[in-house]
């Protein structure tokens, strides 16, 4: 994998932010409220640097995330990570419900795989849109677990994969709910969406 340009990078954080807006127009009618969604920072980190000190990726022993697989001309797993108190700040604010709730495990599993769901395929679509690829993907899957376990779901990671991370900020109301979008290509998968994204710049 060569050096991944400012350009490529500035090109990828303008197609994820498209993805993040519609994601938020969706949030914005699902809960009333006025939400806005921001991507501050992204970045392309190897994946076996994901659980370093330095990288600015939520810590926690368990996180709540969303993940769902995807295929095609490049392929790997996107994620939707929380830490635990604004996994539950949102999921309050979606549901209605208090924190003694004693249905609050369940609804909150179910609306943060919504939430998650609504993130991944706009940020997930909007990749494919403006790179004109397609791509399919599974059903969400809500887990719990430290941010190097969730992102070693699914299969065996190879050591030279990469993990597109983009730190998003929920801003509703008064709350500041955090979350990371994780976007973990498999082998090639990262020469080829960089190799799309080039190729769409040039157009």
């Amino acid at each position: 994998m060569k050096a991944v340009d400012k350009e490529t990078i500035d090109a990828i954080r303008e197609i994820v932010n498209i993805g993040v807006g519609r994601a938020a127009g969706q949030l914005n009618e699902m809960t009333g409220s006025h939400i806005r969604l921001k991507i501050p920072f992204i970045d392309l980190i190897p994946f076996k640097d994901i659980t370093k000190k330095d990288q600015k990726i939520i810590s926690g022993d368990v996180l709540s995330a969303v993940l769902l697989d995807f295929n095609g001309s490049f392929t790997g797993v996107t994620a939707v990570v929380f830490p635990p108190e604004s996994a539950l700040a949102l999921v309050m604010l979606l549901t209605g419900e208090t924190e003694d709730s004693p249905d609050l495990d369940v609804m909150r599993i179910e609306a943060l795989k919504e939430v998650g769901n609504i993130i991944i395929n706009a940020v997930m679509g909007s990749i494919a849109n403006v790179l004109s690829e397609h791509l399919t993907y599974s059903l969400p899957v809500y887990y719990e677990g430290a941010v190097g376990d969730i992102a070693g779901l699914k299969k065996a990671r190879a050591i030279d994969e990469w993990v597109l991370l983009a730190r998003a900020s929920f801003l509703i109301e008064s709350l500041n709910i955090e979350g990371d979008i994780l976007l973990i290509l498999e082998v090639g998968s990262l020469d080829h969406l960089v190799k799309s994204i080039r190729q769409a710049l040039d157009r």
